[in-house]
């Protein structure tokens, strides 16, 4: 694709070889003369003078001088241009002859099923699906349009995946929830017999988990994703546009607004509520029932508000020398006691 034909697409203007022919994408460090790359900030400008890049797609304010297309969120115009130069592979509909599709299940239009996979009885995988090798998918499950199921991914019954859905491998979604109740000296399974939902453009990386309800239904909103190795307990109920990376656990019973941001490694206890653009930072423990409120950024176990968290920080790290200084204070006063009638 030329230079020329990129910047027409992406609804941006280009200077340079509008003629050059670009035919894969590659990092700053790693491009050739055929490779798109991008510069996300003004602080890469010396990786950038050293790329042989083809071609860059770059901040409004880069210096001119080379073959370059200008866009105001240079990071989101590369993910667009990844997308056209390296698409995904074509898509071959049919189901392999070692699938095990139920007679009563419906199968929509173009649908490719892998090997080895199988679909349930009263299951819907509509048009322009994919399903990997391996996948199990359970009774009464809906896949909506053009949804992408990797490798050995699990959906359990009564699941329903909205459009233009990706999960990556070994996601189960519908296991159920961690309930138990404590009878006399043992423990007794809590029934879980609800359901999950998840919406239309939805992510879910490889061996995440998400339970279902166990009465009503887990929930993630429409635009939301979730990293590798992520675990949604039962009940919960994720909003649309939530960003969470990887090997965070929610509780049962967590409510996540819009567009929360929550970092890696996080546990959030049962029944806490993260309000709509909170953000909370990676490693940081969220206590059972708290609420952090809209638009806050909480760090640290219990987490507390970033300038709470960095204050408590910077006095941790000078009690060595408090320590000192109390030593030296200890010393005098015993001095001062020693001379004292």
């Amino acid at each position: 694709m030329r230079v020329r034909e990129l910047a027409e697409w992406l609804g941006a203007t280009f200077e340079g070889d509008g003629e050059r022919e670009l035919t894969g994408v590659q990092s700053l460090e790693s491009a050739g003369g055929e490779d798109l790359s991008f510069v996300s900030s003004m602080k890469a400008l010396g990786q950038a003078e050293t790329s042989a890049a083809g071609c860059l797609i770059v901040p409004v304010e880069f210096p001119a001088g080379r073959t370059v297309i200008r866009a105001g969120a240079p990071r989101t115009a590369f993910a667009r241009a990844v997308g056209r130069l390296v698409p995904p592979p074509p898509q071959r509909p049919g189901i392999d002859a070692t699938a095990a599709v139920s007679p009563q299940a419906e199968i929509g239009e173009n649908v490719e099923i892998g090997p080895h996979a199988s679909v349930g009885e009263g299951s819907r995988i509509e048009s322009n699906c994919r399903i990997g090798p391996g996948c199990a998918i359970g009774r009464r499950v809906v896949v909506g349009h053009d949804s992408v199921l990797h490798a050995h991914v699990t959906l359990y019954d009564n699941v329903d995946v909205g459009s233009y859905v990706i999960l990556h491998a070994g996601c189960v979604i519908g296991a159920d929830g961690f309930g138990f109740v404590l009878d006399g000296e043992r423990y007794q399974k809590f029934p879980q017999v609800g359901r999950v939902e998840i919406g239309d453009h939805v992510e879910i990386g490889a061996n995440s988990c998400v339970d279902r309800a166990a009465l009503g239904t887990t929930r993630i909103g429409e635009g939301t994703k979730l990293d590798n190795m992520v675990h949604v307990g039962h009940n919960c109920r994720i909003g649309r546009h939530v960003v969470v990376a990887a090997q965070t656990g929610f509780s049962g019973g967590v409510m996540v607004d819009d567009y929360a941001v929550i970092g890696g490694q996080v546990g959030i206890g049962d029944k806490a509520r993260i309000e709509s653009h909170a953000v909370l930072g990676s490693g940081c423990g969220i206590l059972t029932s708290k609420i952090v409120r809209g638009g806050q950024v909480v760090w640290g176990t219990p987490a507390r508000p970033l300038k709470q968290h960095l204050e408590q920080l910077a006095n941790l790290a000078r009690l060595p020398e408090m320590r000192q200084e109390l030593a030296e204070l200890k010393r005098r006063l015993a001095a001062l006691e020693k001379v004292s009638p």
